[in-house]
């Protein structure tokens, strides 16, 4: 196990820089999830610490070591990819002894490793068969045996649940989380799926063309995010972004006003008639008043989609169509597509950002 440190990282092609700049510092023992639309420079960054990549610029530490010049076999990391890779004319138990067969360990070291392995993923009965022979769930287990079973200081894992169907990607999230905690290694993680990140990891890294953009646990991100990229990338459904008008001490919001929070005032005291943009999720809008500080806003109902539990309800302002707003509720409600609805809006889960820059301001 160890730590990972990564130093001003920079990767051009030609002259487009893929990633840029990128400064980070892993701990040991620490699940790391890196997370972000598709091109942003995440799987760049794995396949450079793995050594498949080499970085134009920067350093690369693992442990206390430099790594930059050291090839992706002397690194003693593993890395799951999308597609399993596993070796087709070899059977469980050969995919999962490869590794240790590469570093010639003892025969009998070889076959305790791969039993104990197999028995803790739970596929010690699949060892004689092929990966033809295996469903996609199996195929995944057994490219994450041939990683463990190596004892690398490093897990690297490139969206390795991204082609299982949904419900066996939920188990295998819970299987990876507890494996991390029995296992205590260095896991980075990367995927496009923000559920994933929030879910598994200690810290969340969010890239966006090539840069991060914030770094924090999952929660210090859902709720202080540092940009509109940031807020809008995470939760489902994601964050609602209004544009509004500063007019005095309030909003306007189309043909509608709500007051501006006491502690925005002296900030946007210069702002006036300068458009700003405003965030609230999906699940701070309500359909009854929790609290003296809510606000009414009048939307108009365009989808309603009941999930058993709760209910996702879209809806756009009347004046402005334009304008989507998302309503996530307890429950299922009688509301009917163009049904005007009026819900409450709390002020203290309002995000301020800037319509220019992005970032957030309060």
């Amino acid at each position: 196990m160890a730590q990972v440190r990564l130093e001003k990282i920079t990767k051009r092609w030609q002259s487009t820089d893929v990633i840029e700049d990128i400064n980070l510092a892993i701990p040991d023992g620490e699940f790391w999830v890196l997370v972000g639309p598709s091109g942003c420079g995440k799987s760049t960054i794995l396949r450079t610490i793995a050594g498949l990549e080499a970085p134009t610029s920067g350093n690369i530490y693992i442990g206390d070591r430099l790594v930059n010049q050291i090839p992706a076999r002397q690194r003693d990391v593993a890395m799951v990819f999308q597609n399993y890779a596993l070796y087709p004319h070899m059977t469980v138990a050969e995919n999962l002894a490869f590794g240790l067969r590469m570093r010639r360990a003892e025969p009998q070291t070889i076959d305790d490793r791969v039993l104990s392995v197999a028995k803790s993923l739970g596929i010690d009965h699949l060892l004689q068969r092929k990966p033809t022979q295996l469903s996609g769930g199996q195929q995944q287990r057994v490219a994450l045996g041939r990683a463990i079973a190596r004892n690398p200081q490093v897990f690297l894992l490139d969206e390795p649940l991204s082609n299982l169907d949904a419900q066996l990607r939920d188990d295998t999230r819970a299987e990876l989380k507890l494996l991390h905690q029995n296992l205590g290694i260095t896991m980075i993680y990367v995927t496009h799926d923000q559920t994933e990140a929030m879910t598994m990891a200690d810290r969340i890294v969010v890239l966006d063309k090539g840069r991060i953009q914030q770094i924090g646990t999952p929660m210090e991100v859902y709720e202080q995010p540092h940009n509109l990229m940031v807020a809008t990338f995470l939760g489902s459904p994601p964050m609602n972004i209004i544009t509004a008008t500063c007019r005095h001490d309030a909003f306007a919001i189309g043909e509608q006003t709500i007051p501006c929070p006491e502690a925005w005032q002296s900030l946007l005291r210069s702002a006036q008639e300068k458009t700003v943009k405003l965030g609230i999720r999906p699940e701070h809008l309500c359909f009854s008043q929790s609290n003296s500080n809510a606000i009414a806003l009048y939307l108009k109902a365009i989808v309603v989609e009941p999930l058993g539990s709760e209910t996702l309800i879209r809806a756009c302002l009347p004046d402005d169509p334009s304008q989507i707003l998302q309503i996530k509720v307890m429950g299922n409600l009688p509301i009917r597509p163009n049904e005007p609805i009026s819900v409450q809006l709390q002020l203290e889960q309002l995000y301020l950002f800037d319509s220019h820059t992005g970032d957030r301001l309060s």
